[in-house]
């Protein structure tokens, strides 16, 4: 198999894989030279060079690459021969990557910024392509305080040139292509259900207007809900309202829904179908296929069992609707939807995400003033298709809470966005965690949703979450405080919160004494065994070594064991 082709398989998945080989030689096809668009560096630790000594880290390059015309960054290569070296991501992931590089380089724009994995299959090393994009307009990028450029194989602080040419950059007008008119394109292109359809819920958004919207004709109506320009067909219009035969207006965009059921248990297709223009009609039509069964559960408390839709409307409509909004269609890709029978579902359309976290727009609850696509979301506001007052997001949220229902799922690599959505209770524990604590915030749920799946939190929502004593351990060992899980009342939860904190060193200590000095001696395996169980859970199993590793050093450094034949642990004054 060439390694074209491999790319073309995998291309759009979050991890690429193919044999050492392959991969240099696609690198060396995609990215042949070095120039002000173009780096290849070795970058071995991301501990370390990630941000680490200016002029010479990830994030002074990614500056440097923005300043000019944006470009990429191949990282795990040896420099000047794309021989490969392979980085260790440290606990980076590609998500991770980005958001820190929007963190830690002032005014880098989110939109076009994204980071390729790959793994090489042979022999396990990973590369990273960083995908930087242009500066803003008079908008230099800073790294460490200062703006870079690269000069011959170099970084140098931006000259007074350039950042003049940055800073006396021009305005232009930003392109919407969901704006753009299709002068070919008439009303007898539209789908004559969808335009009724958007008439009914342009009155539903209007009402005290009905009897005046009911008398206008059709182009009157399509010009006032602003999915029309004076008359005109736009790419909006196509998409929410066009006649099936109508799609080829779009192309090259594609605007399509790709539905598929799983098979309980398996990755196999059940049923699967692909749905087209006009999206008012396809967004339902889609809903209706996705098995809705109703699902029963008891909340401690009540005697009587609550009976509830696995998924209510809003739920299934809400991130449809918001794939469709803020697709990037330039891409020629499908939305997808993905039902995993009585488990979840699962959406996808392509295109970064725009906002610096999904936290921060469910946090800040106010709507968006970026778009990808300004005039298709504001047509779809006008056909209640999205919130009109933004939020929705933070909407689905609720929901799920509501339901005792784990929190909606994001993942932002690389140039998808993908949410998944529970249809049922998926730890009990933690739902009689929000049945017990009515008083935490939406914005707590998430974090604690968070360390219950043992997913990253950041260092400040960390902090946070210390400071309102809902956690405790160390990093990455983090587990729910006494605080959350008394007020549970459930014994499990009890008996794991005793089983994450654990007991001190002393107690383990004296464990280890105990054994020498009943037994006379112990090897090492026989500690092990004796504490293992007794460490924390949250530990994996090298940490645990490693924990009775530094109990044995600390005994043997303060004279009290020792070890005799390389072998085994004795009291030191039987010496």
């Amino acid at each position: 198999m060439q390694a074209t082709s491999v790319i073309y398989k995998v291309g759009l998945t979050n991890v690429q894989s193919m044999k050492e080989q392959e991969l240099q030689q696609y690198l060396i096809k995609q990215y042949p030279k070095e120039d002000e668009g173009c780096e290849w560096k070795e970058f071995k630790n991301l501990k370390n060079d990630f941000s680490g000594h200016e002029k010479d880290d990830v994030i002074s390059y990614v500056s440097a690459l923005a300043n000019m015309e944006g470009g990429h960054l191949v990282v795990g290569v040896e420099d000047k021969t794309l021989r490969i070296v392979g980085t260790d991501t440290y606990n980076y992931d590609v998500q991770k990557a980005r958001l820190r590089l929007i963190d830690q380089c002032t005014n880098l724009p989110s939109e076009g910024l994204h980071v390729e994995e790959f793994v090489t299959e042979d022999t396990h090393k990973t590369v990273w392509v960083i995908h930087v994009p242009r500066h803003m307009k008079r908008q230099p990028v800073y790294a460490h305080n200062k703006a870079w450029q690269r000069l011959d194989d170099s970084l140098i602080e931006l000259t007074d040139s350039r950042r003049n040419a940055i800073l006396d950059e021009q305005d232009e007008v930003e392109k919407d292509w969901s704006s753009q008119i299709i002068h070919d394109a008439t009303i007898d292109d539209l789908d004559p259900r969808a335009v009724a359809k958007a008439r009914e819920k342009f009155i539903e958004l209007h009402p005290e207007r009905e009897t005046e919207i009911k008398a206008w004709d059709d182009a009157t109506f399509l010009n006032k809900a602003k999915l029309t320009i004076k008359g005109q067909i736009t790419n909006s219009t196509i998409i929410l309202l066009g006649r099936e035969e109508s799609e080829h207006f779009l192309s090259p965009a594609v605007c399509k829904i790709r539905w598929m059921r799983k098979k309980s248990g398996t990755d196999e297709n059940e049923e699967f179908g692909i749905f087209s223009i006009p999206m008012i009609l396809a967004v339902d039509e889609v809903a209706r296929k996705i098995k809705n069964a109703t699902y029963t559960y008891t909340i401690e408390g009540n005697m009587f069992p609550d009976t509830l839709l696995r998924y209510d409307v809003f739920t299934i409509r809400e991130p449809l609707c918001n794939a469709i909004a803020h697709q990037d269609y330039s891409l020629s890709a499908r939305i997808e939807v993905v039902e995993y029978e009585d488990e979840r579902l699962r959406f996808k359309n392509y295109g970064t995400f725009l906002p610096l976290s999904v936290e921060s727009v469910v946090e800040n609850d106010f709507p968006e003033s970026r778009y990808r696509n300004k005039f298709l979301v504001e047509a779809m506001r006008n056909v209640k298709m999205v919130e009109t007052e933004g939020g929705g997001i933070r909407k689905l949220y609720m929901q799920q809470k509501k339901r005792f229902f784990p929190m909606p799922k994001y993942d932002l690599g690389g140039q998808t966005v993908i949410c998944e959505i529970e249809g049922r209770v998926l730890d009990e524990n933690f739902a009689k965690i929000l049945v017990n604590n009515p008083n935490l915030t939406l914005a707590d749920i998430i974090l604690l949703d968070k360390v219950q799946k043992h997913e990253h939190v950041s260092e400040d929502s960390l902090a946070y979450l210390r400071r309102k004593k809902y956690v405790e351990g160390r990093k990455p060992n983090v587990y729910l405080a006494f605080s959350v899980v008394k007020q549970s009342k459930h014994v499990g939860l009890k008996t794991s919160y005793i089983k994450n904190k654990s007991f001190d060193d002393d107690y383990f200590k004296k464990l280890i004494i105990d054994y020498i000095t009943n037994f006379g001696k112990a090897t090492r395996q026989e500690l092990t065994a004796l504490l293992e169980n007794k460490l924390p859970e949250t530990l994996s199993k090298q940490q645990k070594f490693d924990k009775v590793t530094n109990l044995l050093s600390s005994l043997k450094k303060k004279g009290i064991i020792k070890v005799i034949d390389r072998k085994y642990w004795v009291m030191a004054k039987l010496d």
